[in-house]
């Protein structure tokens, strides 16, 4: 990450944000600077196993907050807004939270494995039980192969509780 980054490592750093440590750009007349009133939000996905290893130039200039899969009260109301029934959002909260439960108890995976809600946030009402189904076995079944793929019972059974918690009929 250093050799992409270069010298914004430097201006990254808060007493270097201003002209006064501006650098020349290559392909520009203008030196470059990051101004005190910009922030870089960078994010990472700590189960991504190619990103153990950040560059330590680059780490220590951020800050780091661990966020964790929700599927609360915030989550449903935004999916009735949505217009998906109740019922169903109830149902599919409490089915992932189980599931992301036995995820992070697992020893072998953890928090950082849990499954988010990025994978609901589009949802197809015209066809809820489709929507619902292919999410879970085009999406979410494959990745529990891949976390239990020295088990595959358990990503099978997995991926039926899922499956058979949320009837959509």
């Amino acid at each position: 990450l250093s050799k992409i980054f270069g010298e914004l490592l430097l201006l990254l750093e808060a007493d270097k944000r201003s002209a006064a440590f501006a650098v020349p750009l290559t392909y520009s007349e203008t030196p470059f600077f990051i101004p005190p009133n910009v922030y870089v939000i960078g994010t990472m996905n700590t189960a991504d196993r190619s990103l153990a290893l950040v560059d330590y130039a680059l780490r220590r200039r951020f800050a780091f907050i661990s966020v964790q899969p929700e599927f609360g009260e915030k989550f449903v109301r935004l999916l009735q807004v949505r217009a998906v029934p109740e019922a169903f959002l109830n149902r599919l909260a409490a089915a992932l939270r189980a599931l992301n439960e036995t995820i992070r108890i697992d020893p072998s995976l953890g928090a950082a494995f849990c499954i988010g809600h990025s994978y609901f946030m589009h949802p197809a009402t015209d066809d809820l039980a489709n929507w619902y189904r292919r999410i879970i076995t085009l999406e979410i079944a494959p990745l529990l192969r891949e976390y239990w793929f020295d088990d595959p019972d358990k990503a099978e059974a997995e991926t039926e509780t899922l499956l058979s918690s949320v009837e959509t009929s």
